[in-house]
This record gives C-alpha cells, structure tokens and sequence, in this order.
C-alpha cells in the first residue's frame, strides 16, 4: 500500500517514538512510504517558530528519510488545487495539502491526528 506520512508521525518516526498503533504501517515490507515536501517545509517553518511539537532539525530529517527509503512526493499545481475540493473539516494548511496529494496519488495519507481523520483515504493512528 502506498501512504503518505504525516509531518508530525515523520517526526515522530526519527525521534523513535511513534505511536504503538503507527508501527505496523512502518514496519509492513509491503508499504511504500513516501513524504511530502510540504512536510520538510512546515517543519522548517514551525520549528522557526519554536514549536515544541516539531524540535527536529529539517535538513536531517530530510536526509533520514531518504536514506532510509522513504519516496519523496513534491507539491504540484494539480495537488494545490485540489485543496479547493476537500470538505472544511480542518484548516491546517499544511494538512490540506497532504491530504490533496494523497488523494490525487490515490494513496492513503497515515495521521495521529482526530480531525484530519475525518477525510477519506486517512488512516489514523
């Protein structure tokens, strides 16, 4: 199955403390896991903003997700307007975002996070 990975479970995966429900999509062999690089840019973003929630260097998670397999997803302008068909459930933009491209890759897109789960294709953990 092809998922695309939510900022906060990439952070959590290179900090080794993902969820205990999260790991079998990480550990499935049979799983292509891809990140955005929408996700590389909030974590910039929210990290220069001193969010605790994302005290990860960009640059290394970056590399870390790469060398360890992960399939990069870039943001086109297909995926950006599909933002404008997703229902108003949740207003992070950055999860907009993700949710657009893995609806457009036809992939599931894995989050911890409640609302976003909402959305079809979200797997939550």
């Amino acid at each position: 199955m092809k998922l695309l990975i939510d900022t906060q479970l990439l952070i959590w995966a290179a900090n080794d403390t993902l969820p205990e429900k999260a790991i079998p999509y990480f550990m499935d062999n049979e799983n292509i896991l891809y990140f955005s690089s929408a996700s590389i840019w909030e974590a910039t973003i929210k990290r220069d903003l001193n969010r605790s929630d994302f005290d990860v260097d960009p640059a290394l998670l970056y590399g870390g997700l790469l060398n360890n397999g992960y399939e990069e997803l870039g943001v086109t302008s297909f995926h950006a307007l599909l933002v404008a068909h997703l229902p108003s459930i949740h207003n992070d933009l950055f999860d907009r975002i993700l949710l657009a491209q893995a609806k457009a890759e036809g992939m599931m897109f894995l989050s911890a996070d409640y609302e976003v789960s909402q959305y079809p294709n979200v797997i939550n953990v």
